[in-house]
Parts: structure tokens; sequence; C-alpha cells
């Protein structure tokens, strides 16, 4: 019965050892970040408070691939690796802006003018489409057919030449506003 406890004592004791290859630095910010992967080169030597087996910084490789590009194994490294991802170094006034920043705002502007776009392509459809319909209403009136609209209290009445012509004007105010080709 002892075995099984000191067998279990030791595996408890070898998973903690795992928890302890943990480094622990001060980011620009003053916040403490904790990751199992090294801090990046431009954390100074002195912000570094822990690091695995007293390992230095030189003798470690570098990641393959930056934090902010790979994805993160856990959530307490995907805020390590967004505190702990390295600035792009200005060569000119203005190549210091964040590439990534430029392509969602070129993204956002895309989008907008999509947008506008269908708007302004839905207008034109309905413009055509009011266009036709008072086309036809005017073919109508000039037909010389009785013409029949609902009053206030929903009863049909028929026309008369007073209000025949200013339908008619009203209609012709429509077709010269939404007939321009």
């Amino acid at each position: 019965m002892k075995t099984h406890k000191l067998l279990l004592l030791a595996v408890a004791c070898t998973w903690a050892v795992g928890a302890a290859a943990q480094w622990q630095w001060i980011d620009k910010d003053g916040r403490k970040v904790f990751s199992d992967r090294p801090p990046p080169q431009e954390i100074p030597e002195k912000s570094i408070l822990k690091q695995p087996g007293g390992a230095s910084r030189a003798a470690l490789p570098a990641p393959a691939a930056p934090a902010a590009e790979s994805a993160p194994a856990n959530a307490s490294e995907g805020s390590t690796a967004a505190a702990s991802a390295p600035k792009p170094a200005a060569s000119s006034p203005g190549a210091g802006k964040d590439k990534a920043l430029e392509e969602k705002k070129a993204q956002a502007e895309a989008a907008e003018a999509a947008k506008k776009k269908a708007e302004e392509e839905k207008l034109a459809k309905a413009k055509a489409e009011n266009c036709n319909r008072a086309r036809l209403a005017r073919a109508a009136f000039d037909s010389g057919r009785p013409i029949t609209q609902s009053n206030a209290q929903g009863e049909r009445i028929f026309l008369d030449e007073a209000g025949r012509a200013a339908e008619v004007k009203r209609i012709d105010g429509v077709i010269a506003s939404d007939c321009k080709r």
C-alpha cells in the first residue's frame, strides 16, 4: 500500500516540474507576464523576473513563429502573446504604421464602398420602377378612359378635369425626376 502512495507522490512531483518551466517578466506597460516562451528581445534583462532552470535568453533558441502569428494554446497564453508581440521598426516616417491596421482600414473602406454602391443600385432600381409605374399611369391618363380614385372615406370617385390635370402634373413630375437617363 505504501508503494502506491510513493508512486502517486512521485507522479505528482513530476507534474509540478513542468509547471516550473515558466517565464515571468514585466512588459513595457508595467504588467506581469507569465509564459512558457521566452520574452521578446525588446524586454531588457532587468525586467525578467523568472526563467526556467536559470537559462539565459542568449542560450535559448528564438521561437519559430512570432507569438502574434501563432495560435495560442490557452487563454492566458493568448493575452501574453498580444502583450509581447514585437513592434515593427520604423525605417522611414510612413513605415512605422502597423500593416495589419492598414489592411483592416483598407478592408473597412472597401466594405463601405461596396455598401454605398449597393445602396446606389437599390436607389437606381427603385427610381426605374417608379419611372415605369409613372409612364404606365401617364399612358392610362392619355387614353381618355375615365379614371377612378379612392377618397378619404374609401369611396371610389371619378376624377373630373381639374383632378385629372392635377394628377397628370404629379405624374409628369415623377417622370421628370425618376426617368433621367
